[in-house]
């Protein structure tokens, strides 16, 4: 008699709008994993779409492997993010594409791993997940239509509102596991009746191989005329969540002190709208970047002596600024302008790795910034300090293990080799 064959390989498959190259945060991270996975033995596939989150009309390949990782891109709409309009149709035939294709590619005790680009991309995964027999895993970088609604954005009549999130709610008890990336948003999914058995805190990470920076001079530092100068930087997407008032305010009062500079670099709404207003005020300590490309990222982060991070309490537990870790990585200290109980302030204040300002008091934060300014130890020492609690808890490697014990509790059939770092391409 003939044995059965083998039962076919367990794979995990990621959906999220955006994947390598693509260079956007979300992208960046599940790359990151992705490869990393892969690298440890895991069958990875990513479901993703053909665009570019900076070039909404790149028609990437529609099937192609990567690092291992085979990348599955269907068609969209590709009107890009600078009206809602075209938006809302980018997600909705994203939506249309996903449904089609995820079923297809799914087979019995497969998981699905479903992050939130687009938001409620869960809903289509778990109608997947169901009726494949297969498992679903949400990743929540961000908690939606919360967001919406607190940002004053969300279309969606109260009544649908209360439909959608009674439906988000079911995909997050129909989830084998529901990871987080904070306490606070860990709480709120708890206040939403889901057992805290289906919650798992994994934050998210910043890559740095080369230890903490030294004490020379960074190159765009150098090019930008900043030598000598106190800098207080910002590195990445400024958008709709991100406070930018205080800040402004308080480099207002600083405007006459000429040692004190304001390095912002990223892009985003609430970028366009703080160099508008910079503009408009005539204010000559800003100067204001694009978006750097990764490989020089250590080097454009150490260009600034603090970094300023920020996020609208009305967000707390629904959004962590992911920023935070690559400042972390970097060594510098953060200044951070928001809920003094936020995700941000719980971690800096108790490894004394920064400090945290009230939105709307600009006096005080003016007074932090000539403090560290005026501090150059106390300065080192919080940078120092964040430097030890990346290293402690938010490294590529760290982040790789967790989510592989997770996935291998999962995923029957599955051989691991020993844990490798994160490797992105």
């Amino acid at each position: 008699m003939t044995s059965a064959p083998p039962a076919p390989r367990s794979k995990v498959i990621f959906v999220n709008r955006y994947f390598f190259p693509d260079q956007s945060a979300t992208s960046q991270m599940l790359s990151d994993l992705a490869f990393g996975l892969a690298k440890r033995g895991f069958s990875i596939h990513v479901l993703c779409s053909r665009q570019r989150y900076d070039q909404p009309r790149a028609n990437l390949a529609a099937l192609e492997v990567i690092n291992g990782v085979t990348v599955h891109r269907v068609w969209t709409t590709r009107f890009g993010r600078d009206r809602l309009a075209g938006r809302a149709l980018d997600y909705l035939s994203f939506y249309i594409s996903s449904a089609w294709i995820l079923p297809k590619m799914l087979n019995r005790a497969d998981i699905v791993v479903a992050k939130t680009d687009p938001p409620l991309i869960s809903i289509v995964a778990m109608m997947a997940a169901k009726a494949k027999g297969a498992r679903l895993i949400n990743w929540l970088q961000d908690i939606f239509p919360e967001v919406a609604t607190q940002l004053g954005n969300n279309p969606l009549p109260r009544w649908v509102n209360a439909i959608v999130r009674r439906v988000r709610d079911s995909t997050l008890r129909a989830a084998d596991m529901n990871i987080v990336l904070g306490e606070r948003m860990r709480e709120f999914v708890e206040r939403l009746g889901i057992p805290a058995a289906k919650i798992c805190v994994v934050e998210n990470w910043a890559d740095n191989d080369a230890g903490p920076p030294g004490e020379a001079e960074c190159t765009l530092r150098k090019q930008l005329g900043l030598a000598g100068k106190f800098v207080v930087g910002y590195s990445g997407n400024l958008g709709r969540a991100h406070e930018f008032q205080t800040l402004l305010d308080a480099a207002a009062l600083l405007d006459a002190d000429k040692d004190i500079a304001f390095l912002m670099i990223g892009g985003g709404v609430g970028m366009t709208a703080l160099k508008q207003a910079v503009e408009r005020r005539r204010m000559g300590n800003f100067q204001f970047l694009p978006y750097q490309p990764r490989i020089t990222l250590p080097d454009s982060m150490t260009a600034a002596d603090v970094h300023w991070v920020s996020l609208l309490p009305a967000l707390e537990g629904l959004i962590v600024p992911s920023k935070l870790y690559g400042i972390l990585a970097s060594g510098r200290p953060v200044i951070f302008v928001g809920d003094p109980d936020g995700e941000v302030a719980r971690l800096i204040g108790p490894a004394n790795a920064g400090v945290s300002v009230a939105v709307g008091d600009a006096r005080d934060l003016a007074r932090q910034i000539v403090e560290l300014k005026s501090d150059s130890g106390r300065c080192a020492l919080m940078g120092r300090n964040g430097y030890r609690l990346y290293r402690d808890n938010f490294t590529p490697n760290r982040a790789l293990a967790r989510w592989g014990d997770i996935l291998a509790r999962a995923t029957p059939g599955v051989a691991l080799k020993p844990r490798d770092p994160i490797a992105g391409v």
